[in-house]
């Protein structure tokens, strides 16, 4: 693909994420007065993002297979409009049950998307630009997630289910305008016979990622991704409860931790990459997150918890376009197969974190970032032993 074709496509996927992730981030600010309205709480939270990674877990691999065989738009635009249809559902839910099956098929929306569009950069982009095409889809993200709660937080003043609908149609959109114009690199997948294979299911493919050369970056991601769960999960629910924060003041909190990780990403982090190397860089942000998640125990009033917030948003959107970096370095012809385990290992610490999170929470509020931060620390660990003994080479 030519090289302004492929920015031209990197500029769509960059506006596709950036649509679903403010989808995400609309919700998170009215969450606990919606869930109230169920009378249900920080378990019901736990097990309602518990879900959406669930979904993500069960369909990741299949999504990244497919992808390889038939191309990334195609999975990109089922994945769009599926995660419209799940937000419409989910403001339109009238039992507490539906609120799961909503977010279980959200899961799935984004099984479609986030693999193929992962492996749709690594396609446009040469090892010397990865990461910095992985940093613009997380800078992607991060504007999304930050922008998200900001607009979550006004659109919920016309009423809590206002912004679910709001994010169904900005989704079903982004759908139709990646139909129209995005560039479709399904031929020059298929011209590669290494990445023609019988799909099969997810513990299959579990079972043969653990022979890749990236396998401890999943385990790091599986952990990293417990970790910092607890604090996406909590986090709003911590706020409301010990300082009263209104939809509005978790919107704030949210929007500036998320500009802190767009600037970071935008026009920092290929530069460290480069002169510290991935590797590095997940150590040091992984430390930074552990300390950060502390820290909120030490602080009090608005402009330090602000503070606390956005150093720890920035320590993580350094650690997945790095991960991500990595994986796709090491994953050759496989892209697609790569990037779907990754989301998958990814999707089971979101899954298995908020869970635990939101049980922990209901017994002390202060828990779920006490075992964050020791969950990071051991994905420290983890990445150290691996570099010793491994000693990977990243080109």
């Amino acid at each position: 693909m030519a090289k302004k074709s492929s920015q031209f496509a990197l500029y769509i996927l960059m506006f596709n994420m950036f649509i679903a992730m403010a989808g995400i981030g609309l919700v998170i600010p009215v969450m606990p007065q919606y869930l109230e309205t169920f009378g249900v709480a920080g378990q019901a939270l736990g097990f309602i993002i518990a879900s959406f990674a669930l979904g993500q877990f069960v369909f990741s691999p299949l999504a990244g297979d497919l992808s390889d065989t038939y191309g990334r738009k195609k999975l990109i635009i089922v994945g769009l409009v599926v995660f419209s249809a799940s937000q419409l559902w989910f403001g339109l839910a009238t039992h507490e049950w539906m609120l799961y099956a909503a977010r279980f098929i959200s899961g799935i929306g984004g099984a479609f998307l986030i693999p193929a569009t992962m492996a749709f950069v690594a396609d446009i982009t040469t090892l010397e630009d990865r990461g910095k095409g992985m940093g613009f889809l997380g800078a992607s993200m991060s504007l999304g997630f930050m922008i998200g709660p900001a607009i979550g937080g006004f659109l919920a003043k016309v009423s809590l289910t206002f912004p679910f609908y709001m994010a169904a149609i900005a989704a079903i959109l982004s759908a139709v305008i990646s139909f129209i114009i995005l560039p479709d690199v399904k031929h020059a997948i298929a011209e590669n016979a290494s990445v023609k294979k019988k799909r099969e299911n997810i513990l299959v493919q579990m079972k043969n990622s653990m022979k890749t050369p990236y396998f401890m970056m999943l385990i790091i991601i599986f952990v990293f991704s417990f970790g910092i769960a607890n604090f996406q999960t909590t986090f709003s629910l911590y706020v409301d409860h010990k300082y009263n924060y209104t939809p509005q003041d978790i919107a704030i909190v949210l929007t500036v931790g998320g500009f802190a990780g767009v600037i970071v990403q935008t026009l920092i982090v290929n530069k460290l990459f480069k002169r510290f190397g991935e590797l590095n860089v997940i150590l040091f942000s992984l430390v930074g997150a552990a300390l950060s998640l502390l820290a909120f125990f030490l602080v009090d009033g608005f402009a330090l918890v602000l503070l606390i917030a956005t150093l720890f948003s920035t320590a993580t959107t350094l650690i997945r376009p790095a991960v991500n970096t990595v994986v796709s370095k090491l994953a050759g012809d496989e892209q697609g197969f790569a990037a779907g385990m990754n989301n998958a290992y990814m999707s089971l610490g979101n899954m298995i974190g908020p869970a635990l999170a939101g049980i922990f929470f209901d017994i002390n509020i202060n828990f779920p970032f006490v075992i964050g931060s020791i969950i990071l620390l051991c994905s420290w660990s983890i990445t150290i032993v691996w570099i010793k003994k491994k000693k990977p080479v990243i080109a």
